[in-house]
Order: structure tokens, then sequence, then C-alpha cells
């Protein structure tokens, strides 16, 4: 049995069964999510090699991806042994003693002290604005304190890292510095990882996974966020359902902190009368006693207190945005309300490829417009509300689309974004949901706008398949498909109504047609 290092952070039970029915997993559909990042890193992997290589000024061997793997491992240790500069497409040799398979994006020769450093190339941000990561230039690797850049947590990125380098260790061709780098989104630098501080970590979980995989250790289902991706959701759900199992309704960690309580069923969880057992982290518990009472009810939604309330407005504006990856928002819909009168469906779009300077443009337009309907709403002694559902994705773009753009015409200082951002008038309706409701499924806008009468026309709208859509509407892989251009401002428009409907149903109907956690 051979592992890999996604085994390393992925569900100890979704490893038993991939290695007990590899039969099935070869057959199952790949979650259209996990295809499009898929399909999207390797993109980022194909353009850091061109941008890596354009300098020149190292010998560089690159591994032909299209021999089978015995013949790419034998090429990479060729090339070790004739000492390469830097090798693309690295793959080393199965361990079939220690149970390890691997490979790396790029493997770099230690001039100083002999040996390669693994590097990978991921499509995650690796680094923040800050300071005190340690980084390299791409051209030469030269290790140093940033003073712009700080670590962002990525425990995935050096676990695959110190399972390369005991792979490198294994073939004599390890540097002994114990450093692995990672090119993350926007490809600028290495972050680079002290592996050293890393391996006990990693030998232990390789350890476990390993013996998983073996049929050594025994596992069994329990939800986490990973589940939403899993091929072996339904699976795994049938049988949780039929336990009733308190993972079911308090996901993760919390569910283990549970079972070492004595609560293993939701029902267990629904009869609990007292504090937080000791293991629980954080705040919570009453809502997951209060989520339990719901999912035997089958209540879709819960009051925390007697009144619903959301800021209203003379003129009202709902806010939906798209965007693609990290690459850029190419969307910006509105659904303007003024004296009770709803206009029709408006969008700002680009449909120029993203990454794309026309983004300027039609950003510009919708800030320009938007800043508009404000100035003369209040000019007339009005009152304005601009509303949007969760806020942080609309936030960022705002933030960032203010730098990217700054100069051209239209577009505001990220000092009028945040003005606005920061001001009553800005309101996120998810905020006022998690305030005042307790969401037995879930508190996205899809989960809670059908609980107020609002239903998507599309039947598989949605964040990750409006990715493909984009993608098609564009015209990444042919010719732009304009009827997916049609589609996407159909879902845009209904995320926007949505909204409006949700945060309407709150005022008006809200506090009448959901209970009291009280009353459960």
């Amino acid at each position: 049995m051979l592992i890999d290092p996604r085994t390393l952070t992925t569900c100890r039970h979704r490893v038993h069964l991939d290695s007990a029915y590899p039969e099935q997993i070869a057959s199952a559909p790949e979650d259209i999510g996990v295809q499009q990042r898929r399909e999207s890193a390797q993109a980022h992997r194909e353009d850091m090699l061109r941008r890596l290589m354009a300098p020149g000024g190292h010998t560089w061997v690159l591994i032909d991806q299209s021999v089978p793997t015995r013949e790419r491992a034998a090429a990479t240790l060729r090339a070790c042994a004739e000492g390469a500069d830097r090798i693309w497409g690295a793959v080393l040799p199965l361990e079939f003693d220690t149970g390890r398979r691997g490979r790396a994006e790029l493997l770099i020769r230690d001039a100083d002290r002999g040996g390669y450093i693994p590097a990978i190339v991921v499509n995650h941000k690796v680094t923040d604005p800050g300071s005190g990561a340690v980084t390299s230039g791409l051209d030469d690797w030269a290790p140093g304190v940033d003073p712009d850049r700080k670590v962002r947590a990525q425990l995935r990125d050096q676990l695959r890292l110190a399972h390369l380098q005991r792979m490198l260790q294994a073939q004599g061709v390890a540097s002994p510095s114990m450093l692995g780098g990672v090119i993350g989104y926007g490809g600028e630098r290495f972050l680079v990882h002290d592996l050293a501080a890393v391996m006990d970590v990693y030998d232990e979980r390789f350890a476990d996974r390993l013996a998983v995989a073996r049929g050594e250790r025994f596992t069994s289902p329990s939800q986490i966020g990973e589940c939403r991706s899993c091929p072996w959701w339904s699976r795994c759900k049938e049988n949780l359902t039929a336990a009733r199992d308190v993972s079911l309704v308090a996901t993760g960690s919390r569910a283990e902190a549970l079972r070492a309580a004595g609560v293993y069923t939701i029902d267990d969880l629904a009869a609990w009368d007292g504090p937080a057992p000791e293991e629980w982290q954080g705040n919570g518990f009453e809502d997951a006693v209060v989520i339990a009472k719901a999912w035997l009810g089958q209540v879709p939604l819960v009051r925390r207190r007697p009144e619903v309330t959301v800021r209203r407005a003379d003129v009202e504006v709902d806010v939906d945005m798209e965007s693609y990856q990290e690459h850029g928002a190419y969307l910006w819909g509105t659904l303007l309300t003024a004296d009770g009168v709803t206009q029709p469906y408006r969008p700002f779009v680009t449909w120029d490829p993203l990454p794309t300077r026309d983004e300027g443009r039609s950003f510009a337009e919708f800030w320009g417009w938007l800043m508009g309907v404000r100035e003369e709403t209040l000019a007339a002694g009005k009152t304005f509300a601009a509303y949007c559902y969760s806020r942080a994705a609309e936030d960022k773009w705002l933030l960032d689309s203010a730098t990217r753009f700054a100069g051209m015409p239209g577009i505001p200082t990220v000092a009028q974004i945040r003005a606005f951002i920061d001001s009553p008038d800005w309101v996120d309706v998810y905020q006022a949901v998690s305030d005042q409701f307790i969401c037995p499924n879930g508190k996205g806008l899809k989960k809670i706008a059908p609980v107020a009468g609002f239903n998507w026309r599309d039947a598989d709208a949605g964040g990750e398949a409006s990715m493909s859509w984009y993608r098609e509407a564009v015209g990444y892989d042919h010719d732009p498909d304009l009827d997916q251009r049609e589609r996407l401002f159909v879902y845009n428009e209904d995320d926007v109504r949505a909204t409006k409907v949700l945060r309407e149903w709150m005022t008006d109907r809200a506090a009448t047609e959901t209970p009291l956690a009280s009353e459960l």
C-alpha cells in the first residue's frame, strides 16, 4: 500500500474507503469544484514554469510527464546525479518498504551544501501583508526574512514538503538544509519553510494514515467540512443519519468534544442540560443544543429573540458580486428599490477574460452608479441602504479593485471604499441572520432564502457551477458561449432578488413564521 501527501490532511475515514474500495473511487464522478481547482492549479503550474525559466542562467531538466512513473523517477535521479540546477516535474521512486509515493513541481540544487531542496507550486495564498516570513527570489535561492510578508498557515504544504524531504533522504539526494519552498497564488517569491519544525508531526501523521490505508486502524464516519466535496459523502451521510450521529449537527472537532463527553447521538445532545462539556472549545454550545432539537423537529430556522429586525431605508440597493477564482470580479449585479418600487435588475459586467483591465471599467461604472444613487437619495433628505449577503467577498473585491485599478477613470480610492463599507449604509444581511437566528441547515443564502419563500430558477445554481459557466461564457477553452452569459445573469439576478426577499421577510413575517429557541 502506497500513500501520497494528500492523505495526510484528508479525512481518515476517506483514506480507509479509498484504500478498501479502489474500483469504486476510480469510477466515481469528480466533484465539479475539485475539477475546477485541479484545472486551475495546472494552469498556474504551467504559467510558473514559463516565468521561472524566462531569466535563464540555470541548467534545467524537464521530466517528461507522458512516460510511465518508473521512467520519470529514473530520469529524476539521473538529473540529480548530473547536478542539474533545477528539475521540473520531479518524480521520486516508489517506496514499497515505507509506503511513500510523491512528486515535486521543482527540485532546486543546494549550491552551498549539496543535494536538492523540494519546492511545490500551489494555487492558494501562502503569505499575507505583514513581516517575518522567510522568502526567496524565484531566480536565485537565497532565503531571508521578508519585511513585507507574513506566513499564512498552510499545514498541508508543510506536510507535503516534509514527505518529499523524507523521499529525497531515502535516495541520498536531500539537501541537509531541511528547507522547502512554496510558490503560492501570485507567484512572486518562494515562501521558505523550515521542515525540521514539522518532521515529528509529519512522521506521526504519516504512520497513522498508512496504518489506516493498510486496514490496521479502525475508522468511522463523522461529518467535517471536507464532506461537501467527497465522493463517499452520500454513503457516509446515510450511515450517519441512520445512527442519528451527533456530527450531523455539530461537525468536526465539536463532534469529537461531544463524544468525549458521552454524547454520541443528536438525541443525546438535544437532551443535554447543563454547561458545555469540558472539551468544548469556544462559544456556541447552547446553539448546538437548539440545532439538535430543531433537527429532531425538522425545523429549518429558529429565532434567538421575539423581534426580528434589519435596517430598512427609503431607497434600497441589493448587490451581489461574481468573481472568478483570484483573477477578479467580473460582474456586479444590482436591484434598486425606491419608495417601494423595484426597478429592473441592472448588471455591471466585463466579458473580457479575467484578468483584464476592462474589469476596472465595469467596476468604475458600478461604483459611480451606486454612489450616484446614494448622493441623490441623501440630497433629497431620504435614507439609503445597500445590502449584500456575507460581505467578506464583496468587501475584498471592492478594496482590491480600488487598489489594482487606481488611477483609471472613475476608480475610487481605498479610503473612499473603506468609508462606505464601514458606514451604516452598507448592510450585511448574513450578519443580521447570524445575530437573530439559529440555522440548523447552515447560513448560506441558498439555505436561508427558501425559508422566506424564494427559489432559484436554475436548479444547478451555485458558486462552483458558476465557475464552469464563466469559463464557457468568456471562451477560455473555446469560442464564447452567449447562452452561458445569460445563465450567469439569471443566477446573479436571483442572488440579489433572494437577498431582497429575505430581508423583507425578516421585517414582515419572520417573527410569526419561525419558532423561538425557548419554544423547542
